[in-house]
């Protein structure tokens, strides 16, 4: 290579890292964000140019102009299902079930699934009793044991007439080989890949669809923390055990965690799964589907978190794999705390991703000097996604406290308004917190310099943890 044509390659990486320091300065979603993109684009366009295409975008784009939610009515429980019955509890979370566009409903049987073992029973039994449709989607399958016992039942079920429609996240099931997707294709089983294929979105990394939802007939669902690998079965260490949780609805949020699936197998096929009316239930829970992702107009995902610490008054409970809160979450857990309120964080005591887990030490640390009791579960790896507040309302799904939660991953949880359901999480949180170790400032405080200084830089990557 000659020098001139050298320096013409210099100039022209110099030219588009200007041009895109400016998209930088006009779409980045914090002033911090921006700052570090435009310089590093500005000073290092041959280090950075590369990665502000794939990790630059804060927006999904493309994704609302075919599923635009209806219009907001003058009431949040405005609905034509008659939402009489609802828990009076429900009226604090107004604002959430604004967000959403969607009321609370009530007549819901909720049940908690402790751990893989017990819920995969479940939940595959109830997909083996599938008879006219099964919906499933996850974030992770893998292709081990129970990867082929899931395989097993789809063509089960497909073989016997039922619609089965399967998605899965291309990123989190990156190592998913071609040859398990073509067998359940071959076997009748509609399966696609979740993946930002529109070009707008094609080169991004930072956008995944996080949610794991199984709709049975229309009737069942689930929703939670599990993916379909021995590891969530606690059969993998040095994680093992694996602790998590499951939640399974009837009634009919059903519908709505129906159609949340609906929206994104329209996005990347085009069509609609078969839909089927869930059918009433005889439950007394009132519950609100919250949905987030990074096409919606607004950071719904921190906001729900907000909004729900915000009406907290005797107690916010929360359990969580990656405590990475941003500032609004933040502010709402230290504002409980000035209220009276009993906020207790449950976070692993061992890392499954490094980087994360040094953040969120640091941010422990931040925690219990705001006066926020921080607990790290023992036994195993954390991976449970639960929220606690009060004595009458909880919230089980896939977000978790962290940005890529709150603004990058498509996810979904039910909040439930029931005092009989908000005993049984806190019964298990209460077990949970049993098998913990606090954390004091000590843990910080007395680590060597270097690994805080690790922390401190670790937390520099919050936006994309």
């Amino acid at each position: 290579m000659t020098a001139s044509a050298l320096t013409l390659g210099i100039v022209l990486l110099h030219v588009l890292g200007m041009f895109a320091a400016m998209h930088a300065v006009m779409h980045t979603r914090t002033p911090q964000g921006a700052i570090g993109w435009a310089l590093g684009l500005l000073v290092l366009p041959y280090v950075t140019l590369l990665p502000y295409l794939y990790l630059g975008s804060s927006r999904f784009l493309g994704y609302r102009v075919a599923h635009r939610p209806p219009p907001r009515s003058t009431s949040a429980a405005a609905d034509t299902t008659d939402t009489t019955a609802i828990d009076a509890g429900c009226t604090r979370f107004a604002a959430i079930s604004a967000l959403q566009r969607r009321p609370f409903r009530s007549g819901h049987k909720l049940r908690l699934l402790i751990d893989g073992e017990a819920a995969f029973e479940v939940m595959l039994a109830a997909m083996a009793a599938a008879e006219h449709c099964l919906l499933v989607q996850f974030f992770i399958i893998h292709d081990d044991a129970l990867g082929r016992r899931l395989q097993q039942i789809l063509l089960e079920r497909a073989a016997a007439g039922v619609h089965v429609c399967v998605l899965f996240d291309g990123i989190g099931s990156h190592a998913l080989p071609r040859r398990y997707v073509d067998t359940l294709r071959a076997g009748g089983v509609a399966i696609h890949r979740f993946a930002t294929h529109r070009w707008r979105n094609r080169l991004q990394l930072n956008f995944r669809n996080h949610r794991k939802i199984v709709v049975v007939d229309g009737a069942r669902a689930f929703i939670g923390g599990l993916n379909v690998g021995d590891e969530y079965l606690g059969l993998k260490p040095p994680l093992a055990p694996w602790r998590d949780t499951q939640l399974e609805l009837q009634g009919p949020a059903v519908a709505d965690l129906q159609q949340l699936f609906a929206d994104d197998w329209q996005w990347i096929t085009g069509d609609l799964p078969p839909l089927l009316p869930s059918p009433p239930c005889d439950g007394h829970a009132s519950a609100l589907v919250v949905a987030s992702g990074p096409a919606d107009p607004q950071e719904t995902g921190s906001l729900f978190f907000a909004a729900a610490i915000n009406e907290a008054r005797q107690r916010v409970w929360l359990s969580t794999p990656y405590y990475v809160p941003d500032n609004a979450v933040r502010a709402a857990l230290q504002l409980a705390v000035l209220r009276g309120v009993d906020v207790r964080v449950l976070i692993p005591a061992r890392p499954d991703h490094r980087t994360v887990f040094l953040a969120s030490t640091l941010h422990a640390y931040h925690a219990v000097r705001a006066g926020i009791r921080v607990f790290r579960y023992q036994p195993g790896f954390l991976h449970q996604k639960a929220l606690l507040i009060d004595r009458d309302s909880a919230a089980i799904g896939s977000m978790n406290l962290d940005s890529r939660s709150f603004r990058l991953n498509f996810e979904v949880a039910a909040l439930a308004v029931d005092p009989v359901f908000a005993a049984d999480v806190a019964t298990m949180l209460t077990e949970d917190f049993r098998h913990a170790r606090a954390v004091d400032e000590r843990e910080y405080r007395d680590a060597p310099y270097l690994r805080r200084v690790a922390m401190h830089v670790a937390r520099l990557f919050d936006p994309l943890l």
